[in-house]
């Protein structure tokens, strides 16, 4: 996968070590020079430094933007991370946006803006390596035998208007594939023919594993 992380600090560089480490191509904004210069020395794979602002579409652009699957902002200000998320997603429509939240008070914001937000290194590295693994299906359980899996999948943020959404029974899922329920930020509704999913719900898939990418696919060009 291709990640552009925002912030070269203790946890941005954390974060860019553990994805290298999979294999990952990785490109770092750092606002300091000083850090820039250090991270372009310690990191190790297929990796890019840019010295510059990650609030800046420039430098985003300088470090692959267009290309990336996940952008990650990871700085020690959440208007900043705010900021720079908002530029991947609405400019440069990165399918995922990802930010680090200092201040609990602030995750209302990011979540009304469809920006995922949470405050644990090690759980934003989960997330990625669950993408690079399934694309946008996150595996909760697998059923007898390991032969079918309950998966969740984000509808994508810049796919639809906030206002439109996507009737659910319109959604051309594979054989071996059921959409069973749609979670909201409120509420959990059983899919009936009406059912709609708007931007940033949770789609509850029940399907076969072999099928999982053939879904992640559909999902990606609705």
């Amino acid at each position: 996968m291709n990640i552009v992380i925002a912030g070269g600090g203790k946890v941005g560089a954390y974060l860019a070590q553990v994805l290298l480490k999979s294999d990952n191509e990785v490109a770092v904004i750092e606002q300091d020079l000083k850090t820039a210069d250090r991270l372009s020395m310690q990191l190790e794979g297929r990796y890019l430094v840019i010295h510059g602002d990650g609030c800046d579409s420039r430098f985003q652009e300088d470090a692959g933007i267009r290309q990336a699957d996940v952008f990650v902002a990871t700085t020690g200000k959440d208007d900043n991370n705010l900021v720079s998320c908002e530029i991947a997603q609405r400019v440069f429509r990165v399918n995922r946006c990802i930010a680090r939240v200092n201040n609990p008070k602030n995750l209302r914001i990011f979540r009304e803006v469809g920006i995922e937000c949470v405050s644990s290194t090690t759980l934003i590295a989960n997330l990625i390596e669950e993408e690079a693994m399934l694309g946008s299906v996150s595996v909760v359980t697998s059923f007898t035998h390991g032969n079918v899996s309950l998966s969740e999948i984000v509808v994508p943020q810049q796919r639809h208007h906030n206002d439109d959404g996507i009737l659910v029974a319109s959604i051309p899922v594979p054989e071996g594939a059921i959409i069973a329920a749609v979670a909201s930020a409120d509420d959990v509704e059983v899919v009936g023919e009406d059912t709609v999913a708007f931007p940033g719900d949770k789609v509850i898939v029940i399907a076969d594993n072999d099928v999982l990418d053939e879904v992640r696919a559909v999902f990606r060009n609705l």
